[in-house]
């Protein structure tokens, strides 16, 4: 395996599409309500594609250290699992990322909001908050992911803040409905993250990380994921 394909392997390209939904949400209601812009748009896109690798990256990184990816695991390998890639290498991937992030997401705000002084410092502040949300899943002294929060931060950062916040860079305004929509696109991406964690349960439960799977067993994992299939559809007239 050449290191290009390695690479590739860790970026886990397949989880793209789920980072991008919000964004074409929140495009599709600008260009219902005549207020797209192509550049905001590419721009949203790309600094939402790096986030998610960066969360990728850093989840194959804290797993591998907790030791949560090990011979058991079940589901596609990690690269750090392999060995393919070491941690000094995975370290350095990840901080290139972060200042990739960094560079799309301050471009993207100087042409989505101009002099807007107030609007800057609280979409830079939610774009901080999001590279650490995306990098704490797994890493650092206190991971959220191993604590049951995970299908919080996804149902926020890939649903609300993922749409109304992409919304909000085309028509400077706010509508309570874009919640509705919003909230649709998070609980589609926390099914996929529970999914995941039902896959992992013997493996994420062995090595003390605490799903919501773990913490209340496959059962209710079930019906839990009957609710978000079923609520998720209920936005579709509302804008």
């Amino acid at each position: 395996m050449n290191n290009l394909s390695v690479w590739l392997g860790a970026l886990r390209l397949r989880t793209l599409p789920l980072a991008a939904s919000s964004i074409i949400v929140g495009a599709g209601i600008a260009v219902n309500q005549q207020v797209f812009n192509l550049s905001i748009f590419l721009l949203s896109l790309i600094t939402a594609l790096l986030l998610q690798i960066l969360s990728n990256l850093a989840n194959d990184y804290g797993d591998s250290v907790t030791g949560a990816d090990d011979v058991n695991r079940v589901g596609p390998e990690r690269a750090m699992q392999t060995g393919v890639i070491s941690h000094s290498a995975m370290k350095h991937a990840i901080i290139f990322t972060i200042a990739l992030t960094l560079i799309s997401g301050t471009t993207l705000l100087l042409v989505a909001l101009n002099d807007d002084l107030y609007s800057w410092l609280i979409f830079l502040g939610l774009g901080v908050l999001a590279i650490i949300v995306a990098i704490t899943y797994t890493m650092g002294k206190l991971p959220y992911g191993y604590r049951a929060l995970g299908d919080v931060a996804v149902f926020l950062f890939f649903g609300l803040l993922g749409v109304i916040g992409s919304f909000y860079l085309y028509a400077h305004s706010f509508d309570w409905l874009l919640v509705l929509p919003a909230s649709s696109i998070g609980l589609l991406s926390v099914a996929v993250l529970n999914i995941n964690n039902l896959r992992d349960v013997e493996n994420d439960s062995k090595h003390n990380k605490t799903t919501l799977v773990v913490l209340f067993g496959r059962d209710v994992a079930f019906k839990y994921h009957l609710c978000l299939i079923i609520l998720a559809p209920c936005w579709r007239d509302s804008i």
